[in-house]
């Protein structure tokens, strides 16, 4: 590690954003780190966690404050509840408990980054103004990531920090036991086909199978969002942080098939948080029939978020040109080896690489698979060979 003269604090460190920002943080090699969660993690030479529970004031008071020479704090922490309503109270005193108790102790302290998303244009009620931009207006509340930002910005007034709003796509990366993993649905999803010997169908309404969509790397996120920290340009705005691309399902479908060496089926609409409760013990047979990492059942996949990103029968991207302007100009690689990818993914995954088990050996819960899926997809489209 050079001389850190930079100190993260990364709230949500065991998150699919937290990992891979944390990931990215170290390999710039003149960062300090330190991750907060509530589950504890591994220690190494530039990364240090500490264990708290963000919505308990008692525990953020007696271990935040010791955390004072934090010059950045990336706020990517996220409390799952059933109404959107309810996200707004715990997702708000979360990043009230950590402002208040780090930015009073961290004297050096220069930028505070914010994970959001779509949701503060109103992409998960339905139908929405696309391409969305970062200057649309706010929809009627309750929208918790409006309520944090404009939390942020009352704090920030008269301060010499200054801070940004990152809003990406659907998500994909590594990460066990996130509520929000679309590869985590998908790589199990086709697994447990392969295993029943069954075809692969999408399982999402009908008409959202061929509506336009995208995604954002969590790669190339967590490259966006240091970005977008240190460029003094982006001081005090808002990015959509997306791929720079799109695509349908029903393109890309038949793509996950392949991958998988799986056929594919007609769609079938169904309610995976229901169809999938069920399936514990065929996981537990898979577990040890194919010598995979024991990974409880419950932390594999959240069907729940799946049935809500198949449910978007309407299209569903925003305009990056905002960051582009301001000077991110990267966008996801093609990759001209797509199974090298694969590969490279699961030595940070939890299933074990069996030769004679395709479906989840090639893209295992590393979930980076999907990632890789999506380029083989686009370099069948458009070949850097």
């Amino acid at each position: 590690m050079k001389d850190a003269t930079k100190t993260a604090l990364v709230a949500g460190a065991q998150g699919v954003i937290g990992r891979n920002l944390i990931d990215h943080l170290v390999s710039l090699g003149d960062w300090k780190i330190i991750g907060l969660s509530r589950r504890p993690g591994e220690d190494t030479r530039s990364l240090r966690h500490v264990s708290v529970d963000l919505l308990d004031p008692d525990d953020c008071r007696a271990k935040l404050p010791a955390l004072h020479d934090v010059t950045h704090i990336f706020y990517a922490a996220y409390q799952e509840r059933p109404t959107w309503a309810e996200l707004v109270p715990p997702n708000l005193a979360m990043l009230q408990n950590v402002v208040e108790h780090v930015e009073s102790a961290a004297e050096h302290l220069q930028h505070i980054s914010l994970m959001h998303g779509y949701k503060v244009y109103g992409a998960h009620l339905g139908p929405f103004k696309t391409p969305a931009k970062e200057s649309d207006p706010s929809h009627m509340p309750p929208e918790f990531n409006v309520d944090q930002q404009n939390h942020l910005e009352l704090r920030q007034s008269g301060k010499a920090w200054t801070w940004s709003a990152i809003r990406p796509s659907v998500v994909c990366g590594f990460a066990l036991g996130n509520p929000m993993n679309l590869a985590m649905v998908i790589a199990v999803y086709a697994a447990m086909s392969k295993e029943l010997g069954i075809p692969l169908r999408f399982p999402g309404k009908p008409g959202a199978y061929d509506k336009l969509i995208e995604m954002t790397d969590a790669g190339l996120l967590a490259k966006a969002t240091i970005w977008a920290a240190t460029e003094p340009r982006c001081a005090n705005n808002s990015f959509n942080i997306n791929n720079g691309d799109l695509f349908r399902w029903s393109e890309m479908w038949p793509t996950i098939a392949r991958f998988f060496a799986l056929e594919v089926a007609p769609p079938l609409f169904m309610n995976l948080d229901v169809i999938m409760k069920d399936k514990e013990a065929l996981w537990v047979d898979m577990v040890e029939k194919h010598g995979l990492t024991s990974t409880p059942y419950k932390d594999v996949s959240s069907w729940s978020f799946g049935d809500f990103v198949f449910s978007w029968d309407y299209d569903f991207f925003a305009d990056g040109s905002k960051a582009r302007r301001f000077g991110f100009h990267e966008i996801l690689i093609r990759n001209k080896c797509s199974s090298t990818y694969c590969k490279t993914s699961e030595n940070g995954g939890s299933f074990r690489n069996k030769p004679d088990y395709v479906s989840v050996s090639r893209v295992s819960t590393a979930s980076r698979g999907v990632r890789g899926i999506a380029r083989r997809h686009r370099d069948n489209r458009e070949s850097d060979c």
